[in-house]
């Protein structure tokens, strides 16, 4: 089955039946997806802060959203220990709640832990039994005459935080949770994570707060569930807003600085730095809810510190420019900080997506309400040691693996086709291949790379389209 969800990426449940990948094209889980597990190739590839749903079953092919990763979590909250992709990040719970209660107390008693230490360090290296009573001081210059050159991490913090909004969401059943956003355009539109507005899309509340405290209410204009990208709006929006500057995503290599901002924990306004550590990493997630639906993405991947609450925020580069959207971690268990609060912290391991697709989803929500998501009219196994993505013998519900008269058919593709390749993409699974799709267009042109029978073979699919998340 097929997975196109954000947050922690988690191998799907083994045995599950397979999923059509039919859906929107975006980035796969690195993990591949565990035995029995097929995704739809029409999605696109398997694989942001989420993943496949346990025992999620089979959906029929072209069924789009496939079933959530199994044990998902997001860089916005969730938990659970994640084999094959990155961690789906919830949104994090607002101040008050148990679980933010007992992390802010741990917080506190740390910081008045290291007050006091500083103090009696303070006191030891200055005192002098046998000094007088006087003592000489020598003071920095006033901080706002400390520039910050170009370049410099709190140069860029300083040009990025009053564009960065810590969002709450809010629904109709009184749960919600806090995610990060940015200024997308003059206009008013904040680029975000789908999963950190995902409460508040049908009739809930939302706002946005910036980081001098003015707080905005705000609505959703588009929300792409497979991609895990949301557009909201802010009502009344002031007239000076100052859009982040969108890089290349492309263009970026491993190693490059990276500066992550977002609200870990609802530690508004925080900035964390660190390099791209892959790129392209295959990545499934989502909140690890039965309900819940994956996410996929071919992410860029950083050891930035991400955790919790930082969903939906920019990462950028070392010019401040950015190049992806802050959307899940793969952490070593399912504990969070403070202990049980069911939230994962970082462990070094945080996926993006790359904001050249983010932007791309995001121009079709302003534009339509909807995402649209390439597909190729297969459903793909998510089983592992298949040495690439399998096409099924069967879709879900027994309907047919290859679509008629769909991209695939058309291409000559038949059950039993393993693709290994997509250009020059190296495909090792089913989330690896819907991440690659969703990379695309509808109407792209794309090579794919196939053995049938021991032999291998090439063959030029042109992707088609589907519309919304249903």
């Amino acid at each position: 089955m097929s997975t196109e969800n954000e947050g922690t990426a988690v191998p799907p449940a083994p045995s599950a039946p397979p999923v059509p990948v039919d859906a929107p094209a975006a980035p796969a889980a690195q993990t591949p997806p565990a035995p029995g597990h097929t995704a739809p190739a029409d999605h696109g590839a398997v694989g942001t802060e989420g993943g496949p749903g346990p025992s999620a079953g089979p959906a029929p092919a072209g069924e789009w959203p496939p079933p959530p990763p199994a044990v998902p979590s997001y860089a916005g909250g969730g938990g659970g220990n994640h084999t094959w992709g990155a961690s789906y990040q919830p949104p994090q719970p607002k101040p008050g709640g148990r679980r933010g209660g007992l992390l802010a107390g741990v917080i506190a008693a740390a910081l008045i832990a290291g007050a006091v230490g500083g103090g009696v360090g303070y006191w030891a290296a200055e005192r002098d039994d046998n000094a007088g009573t006087g003592s000489t001081t020598v003071s920095a210059s006033n901080p706002a005459d400390l520039k910050r050159d170009p370049g410099t991490v709190a140069n860029v913090a300083a040009r990025a935080l009053p564009s960065t909004v810590t969002i709450e969401a809010e629904g109709n059943n009184g749960e919600g949770g806090t995610g990060t956003g940015f200024v997308y355009d003059k206009q008013g539109h904040i680029l975000t994570n789908n999963h950190v507005v995902a409460e508040a899309v049908d009739g809930g509340k939302l706002s946005a707060t910036f980081s001098n405290g003015k707080k905005y209410d705000a609505e959703v204009i588009g929300n792409a569930q497979g991609y895990d990208v949301a557009v909201i709006k802010l009502k009344n929006a002031p007239n000076d807003l100052k859009p982040l500057t969108l890089g290349d995503s492309d263009k970026v290599a491993v190693g490059d600085s990276t500066i992550a901002i977002g609200a870990p924990f609802g530690l508004s306004n925080t900035v964390t730095t660190g390099i791209v550590s892959a790129k392209d990493r295959p990545v499934a997630s989502s909140d690890g809810s039965g309900s819940s639906k994956a996410s996929y993405m071919s992410a860029l991947q950083t050891d930035a510190s991400i955790n919790p609450g930082n969903s939906g925020g920019p990462l950028l580069d070392g010019n401040g420019n950015v190049i992806g959207i802050n959307s899940a971690i793969q952490s070593a268990s399912s504990g969070g900080l403070g202990g049980g609060s069911g939230q994962a912290g970082s462990i070094g391991l945080g996926f993006a997506i790359p904001i050249n697709q983010a932007k791309m989803v995001a121009t079709q929500l302003i534009k339509t309400g909807q995402p649209v998501y390439p597909v190729i009219g297969a459903s793909v196994s998510l089983e592992e040691g298949t040495g690439g993505a399998k096409i099924t013998e069967q879709g879900a519900s027994g309907s047919a693996a290859v679509t008629a008269n769909g991209p695939a058919d058309k291409a000559g593709l038949k059950p039993g086709d393993v693709i290994t390749k997509l250009d020059d993409s190296v495909i090792d699974s089913g989330p690896t291949l819907i991440g690659q799709i969703w990379t695309h267009k509808p109407g792209d042109t794309v090579k794919l790379t196939y053995t049938r029978d021991g032999h291998e073979r090439t063959t030029n699919v042109t992707l088609g389209e589907r519309k919304g998340d249903s």
